[in-house]
C-alpha cells in the first residue's frame, strides 16, 4: 500500500496528475521526456496514460495500475536507467518510450527480457526492427516521408522544394530519405538541401538563407518543434515567406514557452489527429484532456489514448491478468495483434504486421490563430 502511496503522491508532484488504481491490475507506465526540449512530448503521453487509464478503470473488466512515468529527456542511457527502474517495480508492460532514439535503446534490452513494449509515438523504422516485441501506435518516418510527398503534390503546394534536416537523427534522416525518393517518383523538383547535426547549437541562418537564395516555395522539415520554431523565427524575420511542411515532431510547438503564435502561423505538418476533430471519439477525448490538464492534447496524447485501449483489448482477447508474468504476456499479446487483430482508435484504423509496424492514415494539419486545425 505504502508503495501504491508513492507513485500516486509521485505523480501528482510531477505531472499534477493522479491515476485511479484497482486490486488486480496489471502494471504499466511509460518513458519519455517529462523534462528538456522535447518536454511537450513525453507530457503529453504520461497526462494521457493517466486520463485514459482512469477512464477504463472506470469501466470495469481489465483493470490497469500505472507505474510512475519516468522522464528520460530523450536520451538512451536515461531511457533505459527508467526501463530497468520499472522493471525493479513490477511492470508487466510498456507503453512506450516516447522518441524514437530512446525507444530503439530500450527495445534492444526489452527484446531479450521478453517484455511487450508499444510504443505510441517512436515512429523510426529501426525501432519496430529491434525484435518481434516492439509494436508502434504511430505511422512509421518512411510513410510520414512518402505520405508529405503524395500531399505537397496532390495540393500543388510548392514548384520548389526544399528540405532542412537533422543528419544526426533517424527520426529526421528516415522522413527526409523517403521524402526524397517519393518526391522523384511524383515529379516534384528538390532544388535545395540543407543539414544540420545539432539541435540545439544550430541557429540556421545558413540553412534558411540557402533556401530563400535558391527560390525554394515550400520548405520540407523533419525535425521535431523546437528546432523548428528557430527556424520559422529566422525566416520570418528576413521576411522570407515559403511554405512550411512538417511532419508528426510539429505538435508541441504550440505549448513553448514565449511562444510568438505570428512565427508559427501557416505552419504545416502530418498529424492522425488534431483537437477540432468532430469525431464522437476524438471530441469526447479533447474534452476530457482539456478539462483535466487546461490545454489542448496534442497528437501524441491521442496515440497514448488508442495505445491504452489497444491495449486493453488485447489483454482481453490474450487472457493477460496482474499475475501474468511479464514474459508469458509478451509472448501472448505478440501472437494477439498478429492474428489479424484490428482496432478503430481515434487516430485512425489500426493493423500491424510482423514487423510491428502498424497501418493507418496520416493527415494533414495546419496551425491557424494559433491552433490545431486539420487540412483535409
Amino acid at each position: 500500500m505504502k508503495k501504491i502511496v508513492a507513485v500516486l503522491l509521485a505523480l501528482s508532484l510531477v505531472l499534477g496528475i493522479g491515476a485511479a488504481l484497482a486490486d488486480g491490475a496489471i502494471k504499466i507506465s511509460t518513458i519519455g521526456p517529462l523534462t528538456g526540449d522535447y518536454a511537450a512530448y513525453g507530457k503529453a503521453v504520461a497526462n494521457a496514460l493517466v486520463l485514459t487509464v482512469d477512464e477504463v478503470n472506470a469501466q470495469g473488466g481489465i483493470q490497469f495500475e500505472v507505474l510512475e512515468p519516468q522522464d528520460d529527456q530523450g536520451d538512451g542511457t536515461l531511457a533505459l536507467n527508467a526501463y530497468n527502474k520499472l522493471m525493479d517495480d513490477g511492470m508487466q508492460i510498456l507503453l512506450g518510450t516516447v522518441t524514437s532514439g530512446a525507444c530503439a535503446s530500450v527495445a534492444g534490452v526489452a527484446v531479450g527480457e521478453r517484455v511487450f513494449l508499444l510504443t505510441p509515438s517512436a515512429s523510426s523504422d529501426v525501432v519496430p526492427a529491434a525484435g518481434d516485441n516492439v509494436f508502434q501506435i504511430c505511422f512509421t518516418d518512411t510513410v510520414q516521408g512518402v505520405k508529405a510527398a503524395e500531399y505537397i503534390k496532390e495540393k500543388n503546394l510548392g514548384s520548389k522544394i526544399g528540405i532542412i534536416y537533422n543528419n544526426a537523427q533517424d527520426y529526421s534522416m528516415g522522413i527526409a530519405n523517403s521524402f526524397r525518393n517519393k518526391a522523384a517518383e511524383l515529379g516534384l523538383e528538390i532544388v535545395k538541401e540543407a543539414a544540420y547535426s545539432d539541435d540545439k547549437a544550430a541557429d540556421f541562418s545558413t540553412q534558411v538563407n540557402d533556401m530563400k537564395n535558391a527560390g525554394v516555395d515550400l520548405v520540407f522539415i523533419p525535425i521535431y518543434y523546437t528546432p523548428a520554431y528557430k527556424i520559422l523565427a529566422y525566416a520570418k524575420s528576413i521576411e522570407y515567406d515559403a511554405t512550411f511542411f512538417g511532419v508528426d515532431g510539429m505538435d508541441g510547438i504550440l505549448d513553448m514557452e514565449n511562444l510568438d503564435t505570428s512565427v508559427v502561423e501557416g505552419l504545416m505538418y502530418l498529424t492522425p489527429y488534431a483537437p477540432n476533430s468532430t469525431d464522437e471519439r476524438s471530441a469526447a477525448f479533447t474534452k476530457a484532456y482539456q478539462e483535466k490538464f487546461g490545454i489542448d492534447p496534442i497528437q501524441f496524447a491521442a496515440d497514448e489514448y488508442d495505445a491504452v485501449y489497444v491495449l486493453k483489448a488485447l489483454c482481453e482477447k490474450a487472457g493477460i491478468t496482474a499475475d501474468t508474468p511479464a514474459a508469458e504476456a509478451c509472448e501472448k499479446l505478440i501472437a494477439t495483434i498478429l492474428d489479424g487483430f484490428t482496432y478503430e482508435g481515434i487516430t485512425g484504423t489500426m493493423t500491424w504486421s510482423a514487423d510491428g509496424t502498424v497501418t493507418k492514415e496520416p493527415k494533414a494539419a495546419i496551425i491557424l490563430d494559433g491552433k490545431y486545425v486539420m487540412n483535409e
